[in-house]
């Protein structure tokens, strides 16, 4: 008995000594799954631009893991894709130019502004063939003009034909994307394309097409990163890595156009001459959304909520990312 009474306390001891390993090991197993998946943001990006740059040189999952977090990549051919994508929630973060914004905030209240770049008004343009007997933006009245429904053009081209004295209602909009769109201007289906960079460069060396219009004067053409509002509200932290990350690829970009152009030039499958054509019309240096790009986004806003393509002109300072958050 005296022997028995001895090594109670110490298999008692094991026996929760064990418990307390086992319950620690399960809490381990059980946390795994969430804690991957919570931890991953997916971020959404086109083959041109600085994201691509970000992904390729692997410089963003370094700072991410000493957060906890990982990144999965997805590639969009524009922006309106990339934003159905971010409002059905299948990604957290991505690019786009000014016009997609709109549109997906129509619809949904799912994303948040984050930053952007400075405007960058020649890298979007009205395009004709290089015989064409159109000289201005007033004489594409009656004409078929080819462009990407929702992005950044359709709010160029709408502004070079109001202040030429026109409207939508003048001309043909062929809505179609930059491949398609291409594929017609050079057959003469289409009479203009309403392009942005680096098609617009593409098409400007290898068929010597002319402008009849870019975006200076006319619009800013910024380029904006967004975020759900969900993943900015619960990630701030990460949101803020990201960024800076952006930022220095954006600096490195800024004076090495033609590095950028090599590197670019196999994943965009254009030849870096034309690249570093587009990327000298680029702007460089990511930044907080201030009150004048809002008050110009929300002017891009209520002009398609009065042409009736949107149902209505969502409120943008509602939807920028508040500092600090």
């Amino acid at each position: 008995m005296p022997a028995i009474a001895k090594a109670q306390p110490l298999a008692n001891l094991r026996d929760r000594l064990w418990l307390v390993l086992s319950a620690l090991v399960l809490a381990a197993l059980l946390l795994v799954p969430a804690r991957a998946d919570e931890k991953t943001i997916r971020i959404g990006y086109q083959k041109y631009g600085t994201l691509v740059l970000l992904k390729g040189r692997a410089s963003l999952e370094p700072r991410l893991k000493a957060l906890g977090y990982t990144v999965t990549w997805s590639e969009f051919p524009s922006g309106p894709p990339l934003l159905e994508a971010l409002n059905a929630g299948a990604i957290d973060f991505g690019t786009a130019g000014e016009t997609p914004p709109i549109f997906a905030q129509a619809a949904s209240d799912v994303l948040t502004y984050v930053a952007h770049e400075p405007p960058a008004p020649r890298g979007e343009a009205i395009l004709v063939p290089k015989g064409s007997p159109l000289q201005s933006v007033a004489d594409l009245r009656g004409k078929k003009v080819a462009l990407n429904k929702g992005s950044n053009v359709h709010y160029l081209l709408v502004r070079a034909l109001e202040k030429a004295g026109l409207s939508l209602k003048d001309i043909t909009p062929t809505y179609l994307a930059p491949a398609d769109a291409r594929a017609a201007f050079e057959r003469g289906a289409v009479d203009a394309w309403a392009i942005w960079d680096p098609y617009l460069a593409a098409a400007e060396v290898s068929t010597s097409a002319r402008t009849l219009s870019d975006g200076t004067g006319l619009v800013p053409n910024h380029q904006f990163y967004l975020a759900s509002r969900d993943f900015s509200a619960k990630n701030g932290p990460v949101l803020d890595a990201v960024i800076a990350a952006i930022g220095e690829v954006d600096a490195w970009a800024r004076d090495n156009t033609d590095a950028v152009a090599r590197e670019l030039a196999p994943s965009v499958g254009i030849p870096a001459p034309i690249l570093a054509v587009a990327l000298k019309r680029q702007s460089y240096g990511i930044r907080p959304l201030d009150a004048p790009v809002i008050a110009e986004q929300q002017r891009i806003a209520d002009t398609f909520h009065s042409l009736g393509l949107v149902p209505k002109a969502p409120t943008i300072s509602e939807a920028v990312r508040k500092p600090g958050s």
